[in-house]
This record gives structure tokens, sequence and C-alpha cells, in this order.
């Protein structure tokens, strides 16, 4: 597990690091040009790997996480205790089959689980960054990742895959590094960050702002952590990530252990505690910090402008074989946006297919078991390896 460096205090922001898997420090020699101009050197990034990679690294499955996931897909999560967030995907036998494919998961740059971020250390003052790290975009992340793959010595990917953010990430792979993907699956994602969405994250980034134990982004200086309004972040950010329907089928207006209301401010209902549980939860494993700067490299993201406002010309001449993945009661990143990456995929005659789930989970459907959605993933995967040249599992 992690804990304070400072050596007590309220949890959670400048941590000595004791987690499981790799850690590499990249860099060191080639310094990382990120879109806003700085050049970080000397930075590490932390990543996990799930079954082996063949002798030719041909079969290496990228699965890129979203804003508040992290590396251990597949794996109890050494903070929280918690089943990683796809289990349910990654694993013997399952869609992305850890007896076929090596999975790789890199924590995002930015994070707070080991890659360099405003949490980790800034080699040039021995104290953490806090917000003079550099704001970073969704490309930038890429980069890094890819710099990961060079250490690796992995040349080409087999399939890169993500729903939400991770999406984004998977887009701008497909559009940066083309000759290193063979497949892509962007799932519940966009191209393009609405107004919409940079309202909501803009909520939560003044939630903890206003926090007094913000203390300016240096709370680690002063032994404190904004916990309560990193808390508040999450709280309006996981609203978006259900449906109404979900919501009503989950809690109505069902009372939390009570036969009356109070006539006051507790938690009367049912949907009123279990948001405020997904907060307190969640203030465990995040840096506030981290939560700033990536939800900024998500508003920040819009592929066109950097392509002439011509989304299609991100994909021009790509040889990446696509399936685009959306739900259908997804308001955050909805069915539109998604035929919109299609129809820049169809301009430019790419390899696309394209599968809209129906589901009453919202967009969080993606994390959630929805047999239509492994279908879909196992039947394209299945596809791709097969026109790879990958072997099926043994005994299959």
């Amino acid at each position: 597990m992690m804990t304070p460096r400072n050596g007590g205090g309220s949890p959670a922001v400048e941590w000595t690091l004791t987690l499981p898997g790799q850690r590499v420090h990249l860099g060191t020699q080639r310094p990382l040009t990120l879109d806003c101009g700085v050049a970080l050197s000397d930075f590490p990034v932390a990543y996990q790997m799930y079954g082996r990679m063949n002798p030719s690294r041909s079969n290496v499955i990228l699965v890129c996480h979203a804003l508040t996931g992290d590396q251990f897909v597949a794996e109890t999560h050494p903070i929280t205790g918690k089943p990683g967030w796809w289990a349910a995907l990654v694993g013997s036998g399952l869609p992305l089959d850890t007896d076929r494919y090596c999975i790789l998961c890199i924590n995002v740059l930015g994070g707070c689980m080991g890659s360099a971020g405003p949490s980790e250390i800034n080699p040039d003052t021995g104290e953490p960054w806090g917000l003079g790290f550099p704001v970073i975009t969704i490309a930038d992340m890429v980069r890094a990742q890819a710099m990961v793959l060079d250490h690796l010595g992995i040349e080409q990917l087999f399939a890169v895959i993500g729903g939400s953010m991770g999406g984004m990430q998977v887009l701008e792979w497909a559009s940066l590094y083309p000759h290193r993907v063979f497949a892509a699956v962007p799932i519940a994602a966009t191209a393009q960050h609405s107004a919409q969405n940079i309202a909501f994250h803009e909520v939560g980034r003044q939630a903890i702002m206003a926090d007094p134990d913000w203390c300016g982004g240096d709370y680690w200086r002063y032994d404190k952590n904004p916990h309560r309004g990193l808390a508040v972040a999450r709280m309006a950010a996981h609203i978006t990530y259900l449906s109404e329907h979900k919501l009503t089928e989950k809690f109505g207006r069902q009372l939390q252990e009570r036969s009356a209301v109070t006539y006051g401010f507790d938690a009367d209902f049912q949907v009123e505690s279990y948001l405020r549980y997904q907060g307190i939860s969640f203030v465990e494993r995040f840096d506030a910090n981290s939560y700033l700067y990536i939800t900024r490299a998500m508003d920040y993201f819009d592929m066109a402008a950097r392509h002439g406002g011509v989304l299609a010309n991100a994909f021009v001449d790509t040889r990446v074989r696509f399936c685009v993945i959306s739900f259908t009661s997804d308001w955050l990143y909805p069915t539109v946006e998604s035929r919109r990456i299609v129809k820049a995929l169809n301009a430019v005659a790419a390899d696309v297919s394209f599968a809209e789930i129906a589901s009453n989970n919202g967009h969080d459907a993606f994390l959630l078991e929805e047999p239509e959605f492994r279908r879909v993933l196992s039947g394209f995967l299945d596809a791709a390896a097969a026109h790879r040249g990958l072997p099926p599992v043994r005994g299959s």
C-alpha cells in the first residue's frame, strides 16, 4: 500500500510508493516535449502487465484507463482492496484472454499511482510538483505510453482498447502512431469534449479549489488534504456516469434506514447516501491535484482542431482496424459522438465496424456486466487476431 511521507495527518497526498507492478524512468536521454511546450525529463511511469508477450511481442493489448481508473485492471487494488476495474473482461478465458494476449495498462501522465504528476517529486526541487507540474493533454499521455513501449521493445500493439478517457487515448494512438497499432477499440468515447462535458468538469475543479484545505494546491506542504472538495467533485461526476433509468431503478425515492424524512440535511434518501459513499471512497485512492490536471486534459481534447477542423484528416491513409462501440443510455458521450468518429473513418476508407449496445446502465456500461458488449468485443478481437496471424488459445 501507500503511506504518507509526512508521517501522519490526513490521508493521501505525497506518497511513498510501495505499489506492486513496474515503474520505469523515462526521458533521461530524450525528454518528452509536451503540447504546452515544456520538456519533461527523468520522469516515472507506472504500469501493470497480465499474461505473457509471445516471442515476437505481437500479442500485446494496451488497455487505456479512464479518468478515475489506474493500471490495476485485473487484480485486487492495492489501496482499496477492491477487484480490478476490468476484472470481468481481463483474465484467462475472458474477452481479453491472458492465455492468448499480454495485457498492458499504463498509469497516465498526470496520474497519482506511480506516474509523473503533481503528487510526484520534482527532481529539480526535491518536493512534490503540485501546481508546478506542466499542464498536459491526452496526446501527451499517449506519447509517454509510446516511450514505455519503446522501453519494453514493443514495435506494434496488437490492439489498443479503452473506454471514456481511455477511448480518447485510443483515438490519439490511432492518429499519432498508426504504424504501431494493428487494431483500435474506442468505447463510449468522443473525439471532442463538449461544452457540457467541460462544464461538469469545471464544477468539480471549483469544488476542489474552494476547499480551504486545498491551500492553493500546496496541501502536502501543510499536511492537509482537500478531501471534501474532491469528494464533491467525484459525486458530481458520478451522476454523469449513470443513466436516469439506472438511478431510478436502483434507488428511486427510497429512504436511507428510516421510515420518514427528517426535515434536515442528513442523507434522507438512499441515492444521497450512495453518492456520499462514492465521494468518500474515492479520496482514499486519488490525488486532488491529479483530478484537476486530468480533467483539464480531457477538456482540451479536440482532435479535429489539430487537423484543420476536419476529424477525418486525423486518420488519413490509416491501416488500423477499428471497432467503435457506444451505449444507448450514455448521455455523457452519446452515440452521436461515436457516429461522428465512424463517419470520419468512413471518409478516409478506414476499416471500421460500429456497434451501439442497448443498455440502461449509462456511461458506466463499459465497466459493468453487458453480455452483448462482451460478445462484440470478443468477436472483433478474434477476427483481428486471425487476420494478424495470432494462434488460437491452446485447446480451443
